[in-house]
């Protein structure tokens, strides 16, 4: 794992690779921990019923529906069209209301609206390289004064002492990329690029501190296991809760 990988497009690549994935990006093991997680999210967050909350890169929207069946009031964004038809889907399918709209996380609209905002799995926050402090400083925005954000990133020490395969760490620009085969919901093979930004726990304080967030805690978690543990080099995701100031 070196320096060298290819340039982050500094494009919201990771449409295409939705597109491509549909339904199928369900399948994949990182996504099977919505039970555990959602409860922790509701704590960690001290959402009242009603609370309206912003999922920033909801994806097929597992985080999102399961808050509404919680009785919160949400609404999810995405860049990925046919993402956002499957969690649609799965909201009518469950019975709840959700919003779910197509935007690009760098570009949401949204102003002093939303008494939590969140960004889950590389939701948004994560995959769009030098610009992550844009969608952290637009999830600053978009949530009201006092209101706590929660985000997961890719935890640099776990990725240099357990590098995927294949994968190549850019030293300079923090970012991991992986050069990797997807299945489609058909179940046809396709290569694609991926690129991850990978932070330490200071680097998430500061990028908190530098849009204007008082950061309050980073965690150590993996997917399904979310909790409030000391930041450490043995868990794949950091945690980052912070609160826009009053």
């Amino acid at each position: 794992m070196t320096a060298g990988a290819p340039e982050h497009p500094r494009s919201a690549y990771f449409e295409s690779v939705a597109e491509r994935l549909g339904a199928a990006y369900d399948r994949y093991s990182f996504t099977k921990g919505t039970e555990q997680e959602v409860p922790f999210l509701i704590e960690a967050l001290a959402l009242p019923p009603g609370a309206r909350v912003l999922d920033v890169g909801c994806g097929t929207g597992r985080h999102s529906v399961a808050l509404a069946e919680a009785g919160l009031s949400v609404t999810g964004v995405d860049v990925s069209r046919r993402f956002l038809d499957i969690a649609a889907e799965r909201a009518r399918a469950a019975g709840v209301r959700a919003s779910f709209f197509q935007v690009d996380a760098r570009q949401m609209p949204f102003d002093d609206e939303f008494d939590a905002v969140i960004s889950i799995c590389q939701g948004a926050f994560g995959l769009m390289g030098q610009d992550d402090p844009l969608v952290l400083r637009r999830m600053m925005e978009s949530a009201r004064r006092g209101a706590p954000l929660l985000l997961t990133s890719g935890n640099v020490l776990f990725a240099v002492a357990h590098p995927p395969e294949g994968a190549r760490l850019d030293v300079d620009e923090g970012i991991m990329h992986e050069l990797t085969t997807i299945r489609d919901e058909a179940g046809a093979e396709h290569e694609v690029d991926l690129w991850t930004s990978v932070y330490t726990p200071r680097e998430l304080r500061l990028l908190a501190l530098g849009v204007g967030l008082v950061p309050e805690a980073v965690w150590s978690v993996e997917p399904g296991d979310f909790a409030r543990r000391p930041p450490d080099a043995e868990h794949a995701e950091l945690m980052l809760l912070a609160r826009r100031p009053r």
